[in-house]
């Protein structure tokens, strides 16, 4: 209780027993049994230096867990093929056109040329088109002035200005996309080169894909799951991924991620239902990798679950660290049910009064080993 002369205040510490004197307190901590077998001394001083942390094991919804294999992919708006516009000669803008160098949105990356060639020509092209809009301005020109003075026929006149808009439509689109020189590729977008067809010098035809500029900010995850989860499919209401790069775990609203989709039918080529998940790429995950999924289902079953960085494994078998004071942790065997890629389904061991390590384990199972070597046995260095 806490008086400051003009309020007052109370607070509650929950699981903390508190006496008038010190003989009370003294006695009733006799009568409390610690564990004598699979204990451990872990000191605050230690658990202060390192990422150490206890918390209670959670009572919450866990429902079935489907645990699959899922492709990264870009997303289809976040990557986009370059293509040749026109046959001729690959020339680089910049001796650096390598995969994985970011480029910007209207940067110039390579030159398409076909002054040299006898066929396809668009350096004649180009001219022959520059030509033929420059006459037919002048005709038309001319053409206007003379149906003023009712020289020409209104016939005429309209033939005239065919000739000119359809020369000009020609010219505007080679001079869009071609000049003197060639045609110019671009970047469409700003992001990174993810691949390149063509090597500089090499002949490419109209049509043909050159190179693929992705933004790699957005991606697609393919999951495939077993025919026999078909009816569950629908019950899907989130997911965790793991990284089996880095191996760490994110839940699907930790990546801005949603589900998009899943398949009402089977792959032919493999036979599974897929499922389409999308993550923003915070930089860990890699277009063409494979990662971890873990569909969870809609469920009502409400379960024990703990962190998967509280469970230890040895031989077999899981344990986690269980707080008895402050400074001693009780070594407890568990028996696990099913995981999502973050918490674990405990299913005996432990109840939900026991306070746990969550962080940390494996420090305490280090000065298990360390305090339980004996100096005196052997030669010691």
């Amino acid at each position: 209780e806490i008086d400051n002369g003009e309020k007052q205040f109370v607070v509650t510490i929950p699981n903390v027993s508190v006496y008038d004197a010190m003989n009370e307190a003294k006695e009733a901590a006799s009568k409390i049994k610690l564990p004598e077998t699979n204990t451990t001394v872990f000191t605050k001083e230690q658990s202060w230096k390192v990422d150490f942390a206890t918390d209670y094991p959670k009572t919450e919804p866990f429902g079935q867990v489907i645990k699959t294999t899922a492709l990264v992919q870009p997303e289809q708006g976040n990557e986009s093929v370059i293509t040749a516009k026109s046959n001729g000669v690959v020339q680089y803008s910049s001796s650096t056109l390598l995969e994985g160098i970011s480029v910007k949105a209207g940067q110039p990356l390579m030159r398409i040329s076909s002054g040299h060639l006898a066929e396809n020509n668009m350096t004649v092209k180009y001219a022959e088109a520059t030509s033929n809009y420059l006459k037919a301005e002048a005709d038309y020109e001319r053409a206007k002035e003379l149906a003023n003075e009712r020289i020409v026929s209104e016939k005429e006149l309209l033939v005239a200005r065919n000739h000119f808009e359809t020369s000009k439509a020609v010219f505007d689109n080679l001079r869009k996309h071609f000049s003197a020189n060639g045609e110019t590729i671009t970047s469409p977008q700003t992001g990174y080169i993810k691949q390149v067809f063509v090597n500089n010098g090499a002949y490419v035809e109209a049509g043909q894909p050159i190179a693929v500029v992705s933004q790699n900010e957005t991606l697609l995850l393919r999951a495939d799951v077993p025919v026999r989860h078909a009816p569950e499919l629908q019950n899907i209401h989130a997911a965790n991924i793991r990284n089996i790069v880095t191996g760490h775990s994110y839940t699907l609203e930790a990546l801005n991620g949603k589900i998009l989709s899943y398949g009402r039918a089977t792959n032919s080529d493999n036979f599974l239902i897929p499922v389409h998940l999308m993550i923003e790429n915070d930089g860990s995950f890699v277009p063409g990798s494979f990662a971890e999924v873990y569909l969870k289902l809609l469920s009502n079953h409400a379960a024990l679950t703990v962190p998967n960085g509280a469970l230890l494994e040895a031989q077999g078998v899981f344990f986690v660290w269980v707080q008895v004071h402050p400074e001693l942790f009780e070594k407890r065997e568990v028996t696990v049910g099913a995981t999502d890629g973050t918490t674990t389904e405990i299913k005996k061991g432990i109840s939900f009064t026991d306070r746990i390590v969550t962080r940390g384990a494996i420090l305490i199972k280090l000065a298990e080993t360390t305090s339980g070597l004996d100096p005196h046995a052997g030669h010691v260095h």
